[in-house]
């Protein structure tokens, strides 16, 4: 099956008003909800009903999806090197005054401190990761060359990649090549910005593009030479820690990357 385009992303939330509000805070538009399919919900595997609210980034779409039968809230002690970890990341044309306001809306974060600029080895990006209320992890970045990447404008951009923790590059790069993602240039990131950006002491991390036939926005390998240790026990698909790329072609499926990754195909 090849995956060609991203149509949108799902996050499960297990208190929707208070998400609603923050991605609203955060420049997302949001509509008023509507009942998840009782095919979909069959696909997914989990019993009841569920109620989506569709919301937008620029282009980008992402939906916060809420279930009448909870999984488990997103897990304690996961960092940013943990294989559940896996974030979007938005783009401002001013990573400081976005993270100013996300810090207000009730953001926490999982950086050392705020936006941070990497050396240009690591792309040289401006950035600062966090989380929303619920615990899912994101990340501001704000490019140095912005217009030539095609983010023209001010404030809230859209997302440009969706960044996952991967346990080995190799089997992730492969299955991703299978279906129809190329691997664009990989970077090694490490030194005292990556440590600050990543809230971790000492990372070495391969930052692999994986790049579909359509984008933004992309997939991000995430390969830490030395993880953290946190839990990677695999994620149910109504846990909140169960964000799901959702691709436009193939008929409805779930699948799951080497480390249980979601992705949802017949968006």
């Amino acid at each position: 099956m090849t995956l060609s385009r991203i149509a949108a992303f799902r996050l499960v939330t297990q208190q929707p008003e208070l998400l609603v509000a923050f991605y609203a805070a955060l420049g997302f538009t949001i509509s008023d909800p509507h009942p998840i399919g009782a095919g979909e919900m069959a696909m997914l595997g989990i019993a009841g009903v569920g109620t989506r609210w569709p919301m937008k980034l620029g282009k980008a779409a992402v939906e916060l999806d809420c279930y009448d039968q909870s999984g488990r809230v997103y897990p304690n002690g996961a960092d940013a090197g943990s294989i559940c970890f896996q974030h979007l990341a938005l783009v401002t044309d001013d990573a400081e005054t976005a993270w100013s306001r996300a810090r207000s809306a009730g953001a926490t974060l999982i950086s050392d401190a705020g936006p941070v600029t990497l050396p240009r080895s690591s792309g040289g990006v401006t950035a600062v990761k966090f989380r929303d209320p619920e615990g899912h992890p994101l990340e501001l970045l704000s490019f140095p060359n912005a217009l030539e990447k095609g983010w023209g404008g001010s404030g809230m951009l859209g997302i440009d990649h969706s960044a996952i923790v991967v346990s080995d590059r190799a089997a992730s790069e492969a299955f991703y090549t299978a279906h129809g993602l190329s691997c664009g240039d990989a970077t090694l990131n490490q030194g005292s910005e990556q440590a600050a950006l990543d809230g971790l002491e000492s990372p070495v991390a391969d930052v692999v593009p994986m790049m579909p036939a359509a984008a933004p926005p992309h997939v991000e390998l995430l390969h830490y030479h030395r993880r953290s240790g946190a839990s990677s026990e695999p994620v149910a698909v109504n846990d909140v820690a169960a964000t799901r790329i959702v691709w436009h072609h193939g008929p409805p499926a779930l699948l799951r990357d080497p480390d249980g990754h979601l992705h949802q195909t017949g968006g």
